[in-house]
């Protein structure tokens, strides 16, 4: 059934929230999981999360038990995840007998965990919102939100079972100190995405560097997982030495550096996301994603955007047109302004070159 505003709701006493990746859709939900504890202080809330993204969770206030999920190693080892390793999670969550499940993820995989739970009531979009509308045929209760920021929708999800209105906050765990990280001032950049279509080229992060190396004298931080250490070693390469420092990190460190960061250069990705969290202010760089659906949330960032670039969420396996007309010298003049203080949050259109 649809959502009318009506359904009684009764407080629950297990709650299960359901957002099993990715980093930055993880960090999106956090104030709306908070928002639901904050509103039912005596229920017991759970959060399923993919094992990989759990530290995002480290010692999160709002949360009694986190319970990780390893379908991404699933799917890294098999290609695909099997009914068989499903039966897994199904035999984890029944363990637990919850009232309320709420999913925040809209997709099938996460619509078969509320299934499993076996909760008596399970909410989540309404199925014209889903990138997967199958998974809308696991709900008990259909919620159509009109917000167009992923947090505002998910804090409409939260209020549709009775969230209350309160302060938005993204609890995060501290991160790890990394000892080789400068310890002057520097500015943090992770250039990969989830889609390499959303990523900014190498030679225009090594450009970024020498421009901020060349007028600031600080150098700029190129982070990734230690399994993608290739790509940003081309970028150091590319750069004048001292310019481009690596950084190999866990999650953890990657917190840790972000907190530390003067300013954060970034693309549409969890990283970036987890800044605007931290309240970590820069310059964030898009193509066809929409920043007003997708973009930095309540910080300082100035997000950079060729005029006209068309909205498109499909994947794809090389760098964007709309990407490579963002050049070099505009991020560094959007970049510069922040360092100086004189940026105010906006979305601006970069006319290409």
């Amino acid at each position: 059934m649809s959502y009318n505003g009506t359904a009684p709701i009764e407080p629950p006493r297990r709650i299960l929230a359901v957002r099993l990746g990715a980093m930055g859709d993880v960090i999106h939900a956090l104030p709306a999981v908070a928002r639901l504890k904050c509103s039912f202080p005596q229920a017991r809330l759970t959060w399923a999360v993919e094992s990989q993204w759990s530290p995002l969770l480290d010692g999160n206030p709002y949360i009694d038990e986190v319970l990780p999920l390893p379908i991404a190693d699933w799917r890294r080892r098999f290609g695909i995840v099997t009914w068989r390793e499903f039966q897994a999670v199904r035999t984890s969550l029944r363990a637990i007998r919850f009232d309320l499940a709420v999913d925040f993820q809209g997709l099938l995989k996460s619509a078969l965990v509320t299934f499993f739970s076996r909760a008596d009531r399970v909410v989540g979009f309404e199925r014209d919102q889903l990138r997967e509308p199958i998974a809308a045929s696991f709900y008990s209760d259909r919620v159509p939100s009109e917000a167009r920021h992923v947090v505002r929708k998910n804090l409409d999800l939260a209020s549709a079972v009775g969230g209350k209105n309160g302060p938005i906050t993204f609890p995060l765990p501290p991160g790890k100190a990394d000892p080789t990280l400068p310890r002057g001032e520097f500015v943090l950049t992770s250039p990969l995405a989830g889609w390499t279509s959303k990523q900014w080229p190498p030679e225009h992060h090594a450009a970024l560097a020498r421009l901020l190396w060349k007028h600031r004298g600080i150098p700029l931080v190129v982070d990734c997982a230690p399994r993608n250490r290739a790509y940003a070693e081309e970028i150091c390469h590319r750069a004048p030495t001292g310019s481009a420092l690596l950084h190999t990190s866990s999650l953890g460190g990657l917190i840790g550096a972000t907190r530390r960061a003067r300013a954060v250069v970034g693309v549409d990705s969890g990283p970036l996301h987890l800044a605007s969290a931290l309240g970590i202010g820069g310059v964030a760089i898009y193509g066809r994603t929409d920043p007003a659906r997708n973009g930095p949330f309540g910080s300082g960032f100035v997000v950079l955007r060729v005029p006209g670039a068309p909205t498109s969420y499909k994947r794809g396996d090389e760098i964007d047109d709309t990407m490579l007309q963002i050049a070099p010298e505009k991020v560094w003049e959007a970049l510069d302004g922040h360092l100086s203080g004189e940026n105010r949050p906006a979305t601006r259109a970069v006319p290409p070159p």
